[in-house]
């Protein structure tokens, strides 16, 4: 699976993979494979990106449109 709007919030946020890698604590070219759909991103990472960019896994994995996150 790919995940192009990894790219598209980590460009909107001015940050770098080495900088998105470290928020996760990971390798940045591990994080460059999540980004390209090399590897799959781990349930756990998914949602601290979520938290990283104000989102919602959904919105993440592409399965709605709706950018703000689910008020639970």
């Amino acid at each position: 699976m790919c995940y192009p709007r990894l790219r598209d919030l980590r460009e909107d946020q001015d940050l770098a993979q080495k900088e998105v890698a470290a928020f996760l604590g990971i390798d940045q070219r591990v994080y460059s494979n999540y980004e390209t759909g090399k590897r799959e991103i781990p349930v756990h990472l998914l949602i601290r990106l979520a938290e990283l960019y104000h989102t919602s896994m959904d919105y993440l994995l592409g399965r709605t449109l709706v950018r703000t996150p689910y008020k639970g």
